[in-house]
């Protein structure tokens, strides 16, 4: 009799299917870690200064600027976030290729409700800006084909950031803190399902399968994930960029003192629809917000900056519009302006 029992197949399956959620979890563990870190950094910084100033080659917009300006910035821009965007990409080709359908889909089972707490618990740890979650957001659609879910996923990084939100609690007053909190959460649970019943006809796609054979391996999941996550760069970072680029050209164009000479009205309004389109790292939207109070705008402008800032900017809109439709980006960017708009309205209404 032989000493050499066979192995099991399905204790061979059993084993590739650990090393697929191994591979899923380091990725996201090293995302949170690195994350949490640089926050972790940042309060400390703003605890003991009191305040949190941008980088002057990305914050202070000159009118007039040239192309050349445009491209500094740009790559200035691509320095600070190329980390988390390759995370981004990372954790989108491991959704793509290692992620069963079957898991997402109980993941996402149930009532609209359950779907978007969920999302919200999957999307919000990541901490990613609208940029850098616009892969997972693509990732998550395909092999979900849900829609809700994927946008409440896109949305909750940006919006949902607990350092974002402690530090907007730690530098302004509570009716703008717990406003934009109020405005990220209606974004993340109420306006993803809206859009989703909004477009019903096209938001529960087939799910799709990657274009190769699944994986029967260890070495070979990982060489499914290496080409997913090469797959979604090629598609991603090229409309990235050059989002990126016109939200740089359309930041030269901005001058924040106009909104401390119109009326509260006008300047909630431009704030909304100034902050869509540009595209800010992390926290970037705060020392913008604190800028608009000390030139005299009016508290509900920082609202809908704080707000429409993070949530999506031109470069997630642009790959939010490819993978699922450009009406599904254009409503979720009138949604936001829509939403910053009645925050910073409803937030005068508070005693400052």
């Amino acid at each position: 009799m032989s000493d050499h029992q066979p192995v099991s197949p399905g204790r061979d399956q059993a084993y590739v299917a650990l090393s697929s959620v191994l591979i899923l979890v380091t990725i996201v563990t090293a995302l949170v870690v690195y994350k949490s870190s640089a926050a972790l950094r940042t309060l400390q910084k703003v605890a003991a200064s009191g305040t949190l100033v941008a980088r002057a080659d990305l914050f202070h917009y000159a009118q007039g600027s040239t192309w050349s300006d445009v491209a500094a910035r740009t790559t200035s821009y691509l320095a600070i976030i190329w980390p988390a965007l390759v995370f981004g990409i990372l954790v989108a080709g491991a959704v793509r290729t290692l992620v069963s359908p079957a898991w997402i889909t109980r993941l996402f089972a149930g009532a609209s409700t359950r779907q978007q707490l969920a999302a919200t618990v999957a999307g919000a740890p990541l901490m990613l800006c609208s940029c850098c979650v616009a892969p997972v957001f693509s990732a998550v659609r395909e092999r979900s084909g849900q829609l809700g879910p994927s946008l409440a996923v896109a949305l909750a990084a940006p919006c949902l950031n607990p350092a974002a939100l402690a530090l907007t609690f730690m530098l302004f007053q509570p009716r703008i803190a717990f406003m934009r909190l109020a405005l990220a959460l209606t974004a993340v649970l109420l306006v993803s399902s809206g859009i989703a019943r909004l477009f019903s006809a096209h938001a529960a796609t087939p799910v799709s399968q990657p274009a190769s054979s699944p994986c029967r391996s260890i070495a070979g999941c990982v060489v499914e994930f290496l080409r997913s996550s090469a797959h979604i760069a090629i598609l991603t970072v090229p409309i990235l960029v050059l989002g990126i680029i016109a939200a740089m050209w359309a930041a030269t164009h901005l001058q924040t003192s106009t909104l401390a000479s119109v009326r509260p009205e006008m300047a909630i309004a431009l704030a909304a629809i100034v902050s869509v389109p540009l595209a800010m790292p992390t926290f970037f939207e705060i020392p913008l917000a604190l800028t608009l109070l000390s030139i005299g705008a009016p508290a509900g402008a920082a609202v809908a900056a704080l707000f429409a800032g993070p949530a999506v900017n031109l470069a997630s809109l642009l790959a939010i519009g490819r993978s699922a439709g450009w009406r599904v980006a254009a409503a979720l960017a009138i949604a936001v302006v829509t939403l910053a708009c009645l925050g910073g309205l409803l937030v005068g209404r508070f005693p400052g």
